[in-house]
C-alpha cells in the first residue's frame, strides 16, 4: 500500500544540495541551457512549448534543470515527478509509494532531492501538512509540519539556499503569511512552523485566472533562483521578484519587489527560474497549456489598483478592470461564489 502523506512520518531536514548532483544530474547530464532562455528578444515572453500529455492535466509545480523540466500534478494517488524535454514531451517519470493529499509546489535542493509541498488546504481542515522528498536514490520521505495558528492554504514553497523551507499562504485579500520550521525537521515527528513575515499584494489589473480580480492577489507558486540571488512568487496573473542575500528569505520578502505581468492563463500556478537565473518559467493547469519563459523585470513595476485599506472585498469582485460593484447584495453573492470555488478546488480529501 502507498504511504499516505496525511499520516505522520519521518523527516530529515536541512539538506543543502550541490547543483547538478543526485537525481538532477541523472536527469540532465550533459544538457545545455534551453535556447528559449537565450532568445534575442529578451523583453517579451516566449512560449517554449505546450503541455498536451493527458498525464499532465493539472501542472502545479515546475523546476527547470538544464534542458529538462520537472513538473508534478495537483493531486494524484502517488508521488510522481515528470521529466519533460524542451518540447514539453514526457521523457520519464520518477515515482514513489506515497499517496499525497494536495501537492501544490515543487523545489529542487542542491543534493538532488526533489521536494513537493503537500500543503494545499482549501477547506481549512488539515491539522498538519507535509513536505514530500524524492531522494536521488529513489527513496522517499514525508515530513510533517504544523501551523501555530490553525490550518492555512499554501501553494508556494521557497527553499532557501541553506535548505530551509518557507511556505507562503494563499489569501483572497492579498495579505499572505510566510512560515518556516521552528527547528530542524525531525524523523518520526511533527515540527512546528512559525510566522516570519508577510507579503501584502495589491490589485494590478492584469487579466487571467479562475477567480476574477481576486486572482491578482492569491499566491499560487514560488521559486528561488539557481544563482541564489533572487526569490519569486506568483499569483494567477503576475510574478514578483525580490533580491535575496544569503538565505534570509523573510528579509527578502520584506523589501520592494519587481513585478511583471504574466501572459493570460486559465489557471497559472507553476513558477521556476531558468537555469541561468535570467528569466522566469511559468505554466498552469489545464490542457493544452503553454509553458512560457518570461524575462525578469528591469525595474519595480507599481500596482495599478490598490486593495481596499479596510480589508473590504468589494474591489476584488469584478472579473475585469472596470469599477467594482457597489451594491452590498451583489458583493455578498460574489464573495460566496469565491468561497465555493475555493472549497471545491481540492482534488483529494483525507482524514
Amino acid at each position: 500500500m502507498p504511504e499516505q502523506a496525511g499520516r505522520p512520518r519521518s523527516d530529515v531536514g536541512g539538506r543543502r544540495l550541490v547543483a547538478g548532483t543526485g537525481l538532477a544530474l541523472t536527469l540532465v547530464l550533459g544538457a545545455a541551457l534551453p535556447a528559449s532562455a537565450q532568445a534575442a528578444d529578451a523583453a517579451a515572453p516566449q512560449t517554449r512549448c505546450q503541455l498536451t500529455d493527458p498525464r499532465l492535466p493539472e501542472v502545479s509545480g515546475l523546476v527547470e534543470v538544464g534542458d529538462r523540466m520537472l513538473v508534478h500534478n495537483d493531486g494524484g494517488d502517488s508521488l510522481d515527478v515528470y521529466v519533460l524535454d524542451s518540447t514539453c514531451a514526457v521523457v520519464t517519470v520518477h515515482s514513489a509509494a506515497v499517496d499525497p493529499y494536495d501537492p501544490e509546489d515543487l523545489a529542487l535542493a542542491v543534493d538532488g532531492t526533489v521536494w513537493l509541498a503537500d500543503t494545499g488546504d482549501n477547506t481549512g481542515t488539515r491539522s498538519t501538512v507535509a513536505l514530500l522528498a524524492l531522494h536521488a536514490d529513489g527513496s522517499s520521505s514525508v515530513f510533517r509540519l504544523a501551523y501555530p495558528d490553525g490550518p492555512r492554504d499554501v501553494e508556494a514553497l521557497l527553499l532557501a539556499p541553506d535548505g530551509t523551507p518557507h511556505l507562503v499562504t494563499k489569501e483572497v485579500l492579498g495579505a499572505s503569511a510566510v512560515y518556516r520550521p521552528v527547528s530542524p525537521l525531525v524523523e518520526d515527528g511533527t515540527v512546528g512552523l512559525t510566522e516570519v513575515g508577510r507579503v501584502d499584494l495589491v490589485l494590478t489589473g492584469t487579466p487571467g485566472g479562475p477567480a476574477g480580480r481576486a486572482g491578482q492577489l492569491m499566491v499560487t507558486g514560488g521559486a528561488v533562483s539557481p544563482d541564489e540571488r533572487w526569490v519569486a512568487l506568483r499569483t494567477y496573473t503576475d510574478a514578483y521578484v525580490w533580491p535575496l542575500t544569503g538565505s534570509d528569505v523573510a528579509a527578502a520578502l520584506a523589501g520592494e519587489p519587481r513585478r511583471v505581468a504574466l501572459p493570460e492563463a486559465a489557471q497559472g500556478e507553476a513558477l521556476s527560474f531558468t537555469g541561468d537565473s535570467s528569466a522566469l518559467v511559468v505554466a498552469g493547469e489545464g490542457l493544452p497549456s503553454d509553458v512560457t519563459v518570461v524575462p525578469l523585470p528591469a525595474a519595480p513595476a507599481p500596482a495599478t489598483d490598490a486593495a481596499p485599506a479596510d480589508g473590504s472585498v468589494s474591489g476584488l469582485l469584478s472579473a475585469d478592470d472596470g469599477p467594482p460593484p457597489v451594491a452590498a447584495a451583489v458583493a455578498a453573492a460574489v464573495v460566496a461564489g469565491v468561497v465555493v470555488w475555493l472549497g471545491g478546488k481540492l482534488v483529494r480529501r483525507r482524514d
